[in-house]
């Protein structure tokens, strides 16, 4: 597990793709960040977005310090990610998605438990979490039976898999993403399977959040793949590609 000797240094990691109505968040999200010691650096992901996003990413770029990973094709949110964690230079790694759906402040109430495990999972389901705008009833229905199959699927009992905030140390975070496969949704089920199967410990944190309009997740389409993706998962692993 990780040092508590060691002083923290996150990394954040905002993955984008065609985002350019949203990319204007990233300056709430640097006005917060660019004065607190624990940031070690912001990484936005351009996974291979066609619109305008690129163009204002750049823009963002010249006005701050953060760093800017561009592709040219659509790959997904996980390969996005995965891109920037083995990037990463900090003693932790943080994911969280540019609607800010999670606000910027859940990052210093997550210095405060950083160094007791190695991976923190957002969480929605919590008795503490605040929901301050929830999600259609659609996509809550969604998102528990996601759960709940994931939970059977890959064996790792966490409350809430599709929570885009979560923290990793670098040891857990650069072993675990060098052997991901799953590019999109199914990506961060596959991610803490791994982390089980590697042994790195896991805790909740109830996080604030709010259900911003503009989801990129199709129905059904998404839905059945990442059930797709959870049985690749499984037979991965059974072929040792883990």
């Amino acid at each position: 597990m990780y040092s508590a000797k060691k002083t923290i240094r996150v990394s954040l990691i905002i993955p984008i793709f065609n985002e350019e109505n949203r990319v204007h968040n990233l300056n709430t999200l640097w006005n917060y960040i660019k004065n607190k010691k624990y940031i070690k650096e912001l990484i936005v992901v351009n996974d291979g977005s066609t619109d305008r996003t690129k163009n204002l990413l750049t823009a963002f770029q010249k006005r701050t310090k953060c760093r800017i990973i561009s592709y040219r094709k659509n790959r997904g949110k996980g390969y996005a990610i995965k891109k920037g964690i083995l990037s990463a230079r900090g003693t932790h790694t943080v994911f969280m998605d540019v609607d800010l759906s999670t606000p910027p402040n859940m990052l210093g109430l997550l210095k405060k438990v950083i160094r007791h495990t190695d991976i923190i999972v957002g969480t929605r389901k919590n008795k503490k979490a605040i929901l301050l705008q929830r999600q259609s009833k659609i996509r809550e229905t969604m998102g528990t039976f996601f759960t709940f199959i994931s939970q059977k699927i890959v064996g790792v009992d966490v409350s809430d898999f599709t929570c885009g905030f979560k923290c990793f140390t670098k040891k857990a975070a650069k072993k675990i993403y060098a052997k991901q496969r799953i590019d999109r949704w199914a990506f961060d089920a596959e991610s803490l399977f791994l982390a089980k199967k590697y042994g790195f410990s896991i805790s909740e944190f109830p996080v604030e959040w709010r259900d911003v309009k503009g989801t990129k997740v199709r129905f059904p389409q998404d839905a059945i793949q990442s059930f797709i993706d959870l049985l690749q998962i499984r037979i991965n692993d059974v072929f040792e590609k883990y």
